[in-house]
């Protein structure tokens, strides 16, 4: 059994603005850096392998909690949103005829136009799940956490999520085979003593 911890990326400009970002590479604004950077890993995390989405956001995020740079993976580039990526989620939302839904009405087959689905996300996320060989940390993008977090509560993106993503936190699954079992409880991150 392998154990995998995902950590969200910090704020970026976009994200306080409200807007889409996808594959959209935007950077962490200076707020989110210097909160990163009171940030630790706990152990036994500090000692896992650590992966990031190579998207700069989530490498930023990755070298600012543990000092050290992570190995990144295309497969954990955040959901493809097409044409609505930089657009704002709630402008699409008010607009009836954007064919834009909440996450609880989903499914698995959701495509924004021009983007991926989520099964399609999950089918690039897998074979990595697949490949890793010890206990590991991913810092990676709300889509991403969603999709690995859909399979191990079983939650098929219709009704509530059975899960909140948090910033700074740790959302633990638990890899046997092809078999995902969540934590309970996420695992906070430790903040740093200053001298």
């Amino acid at each position: 059994m392998i154990r995998l911890a995902l950590l969200r990326h910090g704020h970026t400009a976009w994200n306080r603005a409200g807007q889409i970002q996808g594959r959209s590479d935007i950077p962490l604004d200076d707020a989110a850096r210097a909160e990163l950077a009171q940030f630790a890993l706990p152990n036994p995390w500090d000692q896992a392998a650590l992966w990031s989405s190579p998207l700069s956001r989530a490498v930023e995020t990755a070298e600012l909690v543990t000092g050290r740079p992570p190995k990144t993976a295309p497969n954990l580039t955040e959901m493809f949103w097409g044409d609505w990526e930089g657009k704002k989620g709630l402008e699409l939302k008010a607009d009836p005829n954007s064919g834009f839904c909440d996450i609880e009405h989903w499914g698995w087959d959701y495509r924004p136009p021009g983007g991926e689905t989520p099964a399609e996300v999950w089918a690039r996320i897998k074979p990595w799940l697949a490949g890793l060989k010890r206990d590991s940390v991913a810092v990676c993008h709300i889509g991403i956490m969603r999709m690995i977090l859909a399979q191990a509560y079983g939650w098929n993106f219709i009704g509530p999520a059975p899960f909140r993503i948090k910033r700074n936190r740790l959302f633990v699954v638990e890899i046997d085979g092809e078999h995902l079992t969540p934590w309970a409880e996420p695992v906070r991150l430790l903040k740093r003593t200053t001298p």
